[in-house]
């Protein structure tokens, strides 16, 4: 069963045949309306869905006026996590939701931390923090075949949000040893016989997880063969059999080499001279100024096949319509009453009916929240209900901003 396609009083219906139509069960229900800032609008709503009735909370976000942004929230290292509402108010934000799936849990491997850190890529200021994990490392519910963790959305330096692909590649380079790729940076999971580097910005968390599972499983064994190498100034200067934890200097990084990849860092010497290099490969440009990782669920007005359409969840989903102005920004409400929520196969309808082109699905159940600057106190207040509830720590957001837009000057003879 899909949901309403009665959405036209939504900014930016569907445009008339760009793509499949959701068909008809029932029409939204309005319950407030607010412009918490110019070009930024919040809107919330009831509506029917398979599973009984979904409590929606929707921000649309219009990148065409003057002074409006998005960026990354994110806490002080990759591998921790803060509330959403911290987040924002913390950078100023006019409103945030939750952002990408993470590493929460870590029940497979007796011993080992979760470390906190997301599934895919974060890039901020123009700036990559991390890089994805492995295919079969993701946590979250099963994405569309020929997806990603690679696939992140964004904004790009040109001020146009996009849904695009982001893929490490690097090299760590020994001095007359010879040139190796780099398979990771500040991941929790490095992928089989690779070497993953750690900067400060993981900060103290445990890489022991960096060689836990393979490519295709999270839940297979660490590996038995493990090697870490602390270079500090571009010199070797720490060797490990295990890899370790505890915050990394701004000066150091950390290499983790697991099967192949241990094997060639144990060839390296205390003193040695080491250095790694490492940049993104995508098919678009300008670049992204802000990124961040979710599998998509509709590209070019065309829901993927396989999406879910039995499971009814809590989620978070980000849209973007009109060639990449507009973002829509959806969370929905985890209160009992509501807490069905929408299945994956709803969620691009919905989506869709919104006016939205390309959408990805972002982190659900407890991480889903939602928040906007109250004007009055100028809080950054939680407008939906967690489903834990309470807010739940995350390991990043998207955050919306605002400044005020420039005086217009008029020179006088």
């Amino acid at each position: 069963m899909a949901v309403a396609l009665a959405w036209g009083v939504l900014a930016g219906a569907g445009r008339a045949g760009a793509g499949p139509a959701p068909t008809a069960r029932a029409a939204p229900r309005y319950l407030e309306r607010s412009a918490p800032a110019p070009g930024v609008e919040y809107r919330e709503f009831t509506l029917a869905t398979s599973h009984g009735t979904a409590l929606g909370h929707l921000l649309t976000v219009d990148l065409r006026e003057p002074g409006v942004s998005l960026g990354l929230l994110h806490p002080d290292a990759v591998a921790s996590r803060s509330r959403v509402s911290d987040m924002a108010a913390e950078r100023a934000a006019v409103a945030a939701v939750n952002g990408d799936f993470f590493h929460i849990t870590e029940t497979q491997h007796p011993g080992v931390e979760a470390t906190g850190a997301a599934v895919g890529p974060e890039v901020s200021a123009g700036q990559l923090l991390k890089s994805a994990v492995p295919q079969g490392q993701r946590f979250g519910p099963a994405p569309p075949p020929g997806t990603s963790t690679e696939d992140v959305v964004g904004v790009g330096t040109d001020r146009i949000a996009r849904v695009g692909r982001l893929t490490l590649r690097g090299t760590v380079t020994a001095e007359g040893r010879g040139t190796r790729p780099l398979r990771g940076l500040n991941q929790y999971a490095v992928a089989v016989d690779g070497i993953g580097a750690y900067t400060s910005g993981w900060g103290g968390a445990s890489r022991v997880r960096a060689a836990c599972g393979v490519d295709t499983s999270r839940s297979a064994p660490c590996s038995a063969e493990t090697y870490e190498v602390t270079v500090r100034a571009g010199l070797v200067a720490r060797r490990a059999v295990t890899p370790g934890k505890g915050p990394i200097p701004e000066d150091s990084f950390v290499l983790v080499g697991r099967e192949a990849g241990a094997r060639a860092l144990r060839e390296l010497r205390l003193g040695e001279p080491v250095r790694f290099e490492y940049g993104l490969r995508e098919t678009h440009r300008p670049p992204f100024a802000f990124a961040l990782g979710g599998f998509p669920i509709v590209r070019d007005r065309h829901r993927l096949d396989g999406l879910d359409p039995l499971t009814g969840a809590v989620r978070t989903a980000a849209g973007i319509g009109e060639g990449g102005r507009l973002l829509y920004l959806l969370v929905l409400d985890g209160e009992m009453t509501y807490r069905a929520g929408l299945t994956l196969s709803e969620l691009a309808d919905v989506m869709l009916a919104l006016g939205a082109d390309d959408v990805v699905n972002l982190d659900g159940g407890g991480s889903s929240t939602l928040v906007v600057r109250d004007a009055d106190s100028g809080r950054a207040t939680v407008r939906n209900h967690p489903s834990g509830g309470t807010e739940r720590p995350v390991p990043n957001g998207i955050g919306v901003f605002t400044r005020p837009a420039p005086e217009t000057t008029t020179d006088r003879p």
